[in-house]
Formats: structure tokens, sequence, C-alpha cells
């Protein structure tokens, strides 16, 4: 029995190693995904800061998580008594991962292979959305939240995004005159730094918001800012969109 035990574990091990590399560390029947994280024990760590702010009882609700990478925080969901959870990534290699664990964890996840500018073509409306590190990683960080708030965000949205530069947010007026120059130059005036080349050896950063900018793209996508549980991450509930815009295509 115990050469029987040992020999499936070492059959998970192998199978584990085959589907790597893996970002999300993970714990599959005492075997870790990627123990050797160089952020460490991640998203785990992260999750542990802000998790207070999504209720223990999810109580059957619907949550679509974008941008799933192996379903770490679609998991977590599905352990708070979540309904429907659906989980969407544009890279297949993550969906893998995800599926893997999915079956070997015994949890009702659905994964499917879309971008976040896709979501339209699920004409549904979530209770709960998560989008969590992925802005920074898109060429079109305002389009992907006008399209999140117009077609699948029905109540709330969990949101994180790498900061960096300024944390400070100065007072701003409604508006300034054009020759007005000086206000660009104060500090904690929202910024977004495009990455041209690439940053931390990743050429998927694109635009790297300081707090001020991640603020203000939320608000001018129609999303309230009801909470800051911790650095970066933000509870958002689906408001109106007060900014003019062009309406976002249906993608």
């Amino acid at each position: 029995m115990d050469a029987r035990r040992n020999s499936t574990k070492e059959e998970l091990k192998e199978r584990i190693a085959e589907l790597g590399p893996w970002f999300q560390n993970m714990e599959i029947q005492g075997i870790k995904t990627a123990p050797d994280h160089f952020l460490g024990d991640y998203p785990t760590f992260k999750w542990k800061g802000f998790r207070h702010a999504v209720p223990e009882d999810l109580e059957g609700r619907s949550v679509l998580d974008v941008g799933c990478n192996a379903g770490f925080y679609s998991f977590e969901m599905k352990r708070r008594n979540a309904g429907r959870v659906l989980g969407i990534d544009s890279d297949p290699h993550y969906l893998r991962q995800a599926r893997f664990v999915a079956e070997q964890c015994g949890l009702d996840v659905e994964f499917r292979e879309m971008s976040v500018y896709e979501v339209g073509r699920l004409k549904e409306k979530f209770d709960l959305v998560i989008f969590m590190g992925v802005l920074y990683h898109l060429r079109h960080p305002l389009l992907a939240l006008d399209l999140l708030h117009d077609h699948v965000v029905g109540d709330r949205m969990l949101f994180q995004c790498l900061q960096r530069g300024e944390e400070r947010i100065c007072d701003l007026k409604d508006d300034y005159d054009f020759s007005e120059w000086d206000i660009f130059e104060r500090r904690g005036y929202p910024r977004l730094y495009f990455v041209e080349e690439r940053y931390a050896s990743d050429p998927t950063n694109w635009f790297i918001p300081n707090k001020a900018a991640v603020e203000a793209m939320l608000r001018s996508s129609g999303f309230v800012i009801e909470d800051n549980p911790e650095r970066e991450v933000y509870l958002c509930r689906r408001g109106e969109r007060h900014y003019a815009a062009d309406p976002p295509p249906h993608l």
C-alpha cells in the first residue's frame, strides 16, 4: 500500500513538472507547483493580505476570473461557496494547468481560452469579477476596463494592478486652462508609464500606473472604489460612467 501511494505521488510530481513552468504556487496533495517562485509563496501570501475584503460565504454567487492563470483565485472563490465560477485566460498553457488543478482537487470550475477584449461574447453578467494582475500587461488598458464594466460586471469587481511611482494623490480641479503646464509636474498627478521594451524581463509589461492613475482609470470606466484593503488591491462597485467616452466596440 505504501509503495503504491509513493508511486502515485511520484507520478503526480512528474505531471506537475511536465505542466511547468508555473507562475502560481499551489499545493496539490502536499506537492507545491512552484516552490522556488521568485516572489515566495505567491499568490497565497498576497491573498492573505486582502481576503477579508471578500465574503467568507459567497452564497452561490457567480464569479468570473479574468486572466485566471492557473486558477488560484477561481479555486479560492469556489472554496467560499461560489456557484458558477468561470476562469478565462488567453494563454492555453495556463489553462492546462488550471484544468489539471481543478481535476486533482475536485473543484467544479470552468475554464475557457479568451482574452479580456472578448468578454462581450459571454453575454452574461457576474456577481463578482476578479481582474487581478492583468491591466499592466495590456496594450489597451482603459478599453479593457470599459468592456468589463459594460459587459460582465454585474455588481462587484476585485481589482489589482502593479503600481510604480508616487503613491500620494494630489488634489486636482475639474478643469485647467490650455496654458497650464505645471500641474503635470506636480507630485501625485495621475501618470501611466509606458514600457517600450520590457520591465522585469517581461515583454508583456506595457503600461504601469501610479496610484492616482489607477484610481482615476477605475472611476473613468464607471467603477466606484469601495475599499483599498491592500496596496494595489481595490474592491469596486459597478456604477455609472460619467466621463465622455466613445462606447466600447462589441467584441
